[in-house]
């Protein structure tokens, strides 16, 4: 099928699809706040159990909120999973970190697989969604799960079944910023997740421009071979004369984004069908 026939009916099923939400649940409190997970779900009358998938806005790890990934989340609803739009804490570059997001990513996946029963979704078909620094705690989620610390025997796995990630900052060793907001809690090392594939990851696709400059190709690269080389399965899809988050402002890449549309499709088109091959999306062809 072409691609052009491919959009018709991605688009012809998603208009078809009824969704509701959000439904907005509370997931974990610290201190007097309250994190959220905003789910969306197809509208059909059967009770059957279904995949589900928790998206990670991007922000630099120190704004954004759950409103930034809804278009994402809806599309994935109306080709029938269970979809959640994450709350995570955002850094003060005082005392809340990164770090802090990571856990909360993890409590989250913990969460949804706790209660998968409330949530009609099945606990072993939890796949992640996350862009720039988003795509960060995504990829944390699976290379950091067994290093947790503190965390009661017997919990859940925060590991995803499956991950699509955007312009994902993955290599982080060397990254000024991230070092800054981490408040000398660790090394930007220490929680960069090309170092630390220790392990079979779960199947994974990444979408990166060529000329990004906050999270470079390079970076990505590494990181995907370094899954590979483990046994996993990474891919990745690499836009030439684009930028971050698949801009065509290449002079400035960290706001005021200018997405050029037709690769902004395709990445959407390639991760859906990703998915929709491993069983987390109903996509009529």
């Amino acid at each position: 099928m072409t691609r052009h026939l491919l959009l018709l009916a991605a688009t012809a099923a998603l208009a078809c699809a009824q969704i509701t939400g959000p439904d907005v649940r509370i997931y974990k409190s610290v201190g007097t706040t309250n994190l959220t997970a905003h789910v969306f779900r197809p509208e059909v009358s059967d009770r059957t159990a279904r995949p589900a998938i928790v998206l990670f806005h991007g922000g630099g790890w120190v704004a954004g909120s759950p409103e930034w990934v809804y278009d994402a989340a809806k599309r994935y609803a109306g080709y029938g999973a269970v979809a959640v739009a994450a709350e995570y804490r955002l850094s003060d570059q005082k005392t809340i970190t990164p770090l802090d997001a990571m856990a909360d990513a993890r409590d989250l996946i913990r969460w949804m697989r706790r209660n998968a029963a409330g949530l009609g979704i099945q606990p072993d078909r939890i796949a992640a969604y996350g862009v720039s620094a988003g795509g960060h705690l995504a990829a944390s989620l699976a290379t950091f799960d067994d290093h947790a610390s503190g965390q009661p025997s017997g919990q859940p796995s925060a590991i995803p079944n499956a991950m699509v990630l955007i312009s994902p900052a993955v290599s982080l060793a060397q990254d000024g910023w991230f070092q800054k907001i981490l408040a000398g809690r660790a090394s930007a090392a220490d929680a960069s997740p090309d170092e630390h594939v220790d392990k079979v990851l779960h199947p994974m696709a990444i979408f990166v421009g060529g000329s990004d400059t906050l999270t470079p190709v390079a970076g990505t690269r590494r990181f995907c071979g370094r899954v590979n080389e483990r046994g996993g399965h990474c891919e990745i899809h690499v836009y030439p004369g684009v930028g971050h988050l698949f801009t065509r402002k290449l002079d400035n890449q960290e706001d005021d984004f200018d997405p050029d549309p037709k690769v902004a499709l395709d990445a959407r088109l390639q991760g859906d069908q990703f998915l929709a091959k491993r069983g987390f999306l109903n996509i009529v062809k």
